[in-house]
Order: C-alpha cells, then sequence, then structure tokens
C-alpha cells in the first residue's frame, strides 16, 4: 500500500459548511445520466485514466461562476451522441453556511436558429432564474487545481489572473459581477475602435465603466493578495512560504495614491491611447495586463524558476492558506477541487495536505488512479469508484 501513515480526524476546527451533497448530470461529457450523493466528508473519486473522475470535478465547478475547470464553452462540454439541440444540465442541493441552497445550471436547450441561444448558460437557485452565473459566488466559494495547472508560474499572465480571480470571488462574490462588467465593455471598446466608430460619447461611456470598474477589480485583487501573503508567511510543515504580489501599471497607481486617483489615470490613459488601441486591440492598460507574481519565500527565488515539485507545493500552499482565511472570516472553507494532486505528493506533504483538508473541515474533491493514496484518509473520506461513466459507492 501506498497511503503511509493514517492521518488524524481530530474534530475539525470550524464547522463543515459548505458541501455538496446531492448532484445529477444530465447529457455532461461522457455521462447521459448520472447521480451522486455524497457527504460532507472529503471525496475520492478512484478509477483508471480515461474513465470519468475528471469530468466529475468539471460538472461541480460549474456550480461557480465562469467556464470550469477546463475552461470550456458551453458547446463542448454537452455529451456525444445527444439528440441536436438538446443541451445539458448539472443540478446540485449543497450545503452552506446560509443553509441549503439548491442550484441547476446548464446550456439551454435550443434549435440552432439563433447563436445566442446556442452559448447561452442558464443558472437556477432555489428554483428561480438568476440574472446571470455570478449570481453563483453569493453562494458557493471554490478553487481547484489540475495538472493543466502544473505550468502556471512558467506559461501567460491570463492563467494566473483567472487564479487569482478564483480565489477573490470566495471573499468578495461582488468581484465576479465587476470582473464581468469590466470585461464587457473592454470587448466593446475593442470593437468599436477595431471598426472605426471613434464616437466620443459611446467610447467616453465604455471607458469611464472600465476605470471605475477596472480600478475595483484591482483593488479587490491587492486586497486579497496583501492578506494572503500574510497568511503564506504564518504556514507551517512541508509546503513552503509563498511571497505574493499583484503587478501591474494599475497596481501602481493605487500605490501611489487613493482609488480616485487611479480611476482619473486609466480614464486618461484610456482616451489618449484610443488610437494605438485600435491597431493593437484590445487595450494597453488595465486590469485585464495585471500579473500575480510568487516567490518561493524560504529560497527567495521566483516561482518560475523553482522545480516542479516545488512549483506543485507553493500552489498547494497558496491554496490552503486561502481555505485558512476564509473558514476563519466565512465560517466555511472553500470547495476544493484537486485533480491528481495527491498521487504526485510525498508521503509527508500528502498526509499535510490531508491533515489540514480535514481540520478545516473542507469538502475536497480528489482523483486518483491508486486507492491506496487516500488510505491515509480511513472513513474520513467518502469514496467512489469510477469505471467507464458509471459511478458506484467505494
Amino acid at each position: 500500500m501506498s497511503g503511509g501513515t493514517p492521518v488524524s480526524a481530530a474534530t475539525p476546527a470550524f464547522a463543515p459548511a459548505l458541501a455538496v451533497r446531492r448532484m445529477t448530470l444530465t447529457r455532461f461529457r461522457g455521462y447521459d445520466s448520472a447521480r451522486l450523493e455524497p457527504d460532507r466528508r472529503p471525496v475520492a473519486l478512484i478509477g483508471p485514466n480515461g474513465a470519468g473522475k475528471t469530468n466529475l470535478l468539471e460538472a461541480v465547478s460549474f456550480l461557480a461562476p465562469g467556464r470550469g475547470i477546463r475552461g470550456a464553452r458551453l458547446a463542448e462540454v454537452e455529451r456525444l451522441g445527444s439528440p441536436p439541440g438538446a443541451g445539458w444540465a448539472v443540478a446540485a442541493m449543497l450545503d452552506t453556511p446560509m443553509g441549503p441552497v439548491e442550484i441547476g445550471t446548464g446550456r439551454e436547450p435550443h434549435d440552432g436558429s439563433r447563436s445566442s441561444e446556442r452559448d447561452r448558460r442558464l443558472v437556477r437557485i432555489d428554483g428561480h432564474p438568476a440574472k446571470g452565473q455570478t449570481a453563483l459566488a453569493d453562494h458557493v466559494a471554490m478553487v481547484w487545481l489540475t495538472p493543466q495547472m502544473d505550468r502556471l508560474f512558467l506559461e501567460g499572465s491570463s492563467g494566473r489572473r483567472r487564479f487569482l480571480d478564483r480565489l477573490v470571488f470566495g471573499f468578495d462574490p461582488a468581484h465576479a459581477g465587476r470582473l464581468s462588467r469590466y470585461e464587457h465593455a473592454l470587448r466593446e471598446r475593442a470593437r468599436l475602435l477595431r471598426d472605426g466608430r471613434f464616437d466620443e460619447g459611446w467610447l467616453g461611456a465604455l471607458e469611464d465603466q472600465m476605470a471605475t470598474t477596472g480600478i475595483a477589480v484591482a483593488a479587490a485583487r491587492r486586497e486579497v493578495v496583501q492578506r494572503l501573503r500574510a497568511a503564506c508567511a504564518r504556514s507551517v510543515g512541508p509546503f513552503p512560504g509563498a511571497d505574493l504580489a499583484v503587478a501591474g501599471t494599475v497596481e501602481r497607481w493605487l500605490d501611489e495614491g487613493p482609488a480616485l486617483a487611479a480611476e482619473d489615470a486609466l480614464r486618461d490613459s484610456l482616451r489618449a491611447g484610443r488610437r494605438a488601441d485600435s491597431d493593437g486591440g484590445g487595450a494597453m492598460v488595465g486590469p485585464h495586463k495585471s500579473d500575480l507574481a510568487v516567490r518561493h519565500a524560504p529560497k527567495d527565488m521566483p516561482a518560475g524558476l523553482c522545480s516542479t515539485g516545488e512549483q506543485k507545493a507553493l500552489l498547494i500552499a497558496i491554496v490552503l492558506a486561502n481555505a485558512r482565511l476564509l473558514a476563519a472570516e466565512r465560517g466555511a472553507a472553500p470547495i476544493l477541487l484537486l485533480d491528481e494532486v495527491a498521487a504526485h505528493l510525498d508521503p509527508e506533504r500528502r498526509a499535510a495536505l490531508f491533515g489540514e483538508i480535514l481540520a478545516l473541515g473542507a469538502q475536497a474533491w480528489m482523483t486518483g488512479t491508486d486507492e491506496g493514496v487516500f488510505d491515509p484518509l480511513g472513513q474520513d473520506a467518502r469514496r467512489f469508484r469510477i469505471e467507464d461513466a458509471h459511478i458506484r459507492p467505494g
């Protein structure tokens, strides 16, 4: 057996108050129809490669705002072979700090006559239509680590921004709405400039929205990173301390003066950059250009220069620090989706990860091909065996 020393099942420091208790899938990836009923314990999904484990994590991830752990388009999620326009759905009942919540989401069934119908994601909360998926952030905080994120510190900044925004959603649910409004205004401005439509009134309104929401987005990221930096500095055990900062022009303005002055600076820069932006597309300045800078604190080394194992340990350290802060402030740790994470840790770090999850009372959904990896959790985890998109209790 590869599990190692059993993890202590001491009483969690915080009541486990955010957990999926029931989930049903309809025409989702490889699942025509599926249902599973976990409890509040961590969830271990065990099965061979290609069995459908990550598809289940992706289904859980659609209970939060965004495009899920794969960043997929809605059409890509629909099960191959489904009737044309049938759509897909994920429905779940969750325990939350405010009580049980029913969430339903999916791709709207359509006849293919309008592209807006083909790409529309529906969200219902307690049976009532939500205005948009950003409403999910009011109920669910979720963070994930996947094998694709192993290169997070080596590739472009967009992945690091998405990772950071996912952390911010847990502390500030309104961040999802502000980010959505900023990105919408950014796209609309880029379209006008690309078409050569230099309408002062229209562009001015869009740039004003980008200035107000953009600075709010940057300020929220900056505040959460400052708090995470302090929490990471207090980390104990085998995971290294992480030194975090948000780097960018907008953040420099916030460092140098009040938020209103930063709004004016962004507004002025957007106005002055219209001609250049019409040629290059997008905008040359704004929070969409910011980056999350991470250093291995004990070595004082940029994360991008660390070994693959050290980079993975840094990511886990940040996620655990985030979970500790949320558990202390909101009464519930976020739901953690850890795809093939535990199997790639040495026994000491694996035991530390499991111990932290149990101490926080977090519902962590973990995948693995080797059942022995989860042996240290004993009866403190709910196991499901997955084979050929079939689920059975483990």
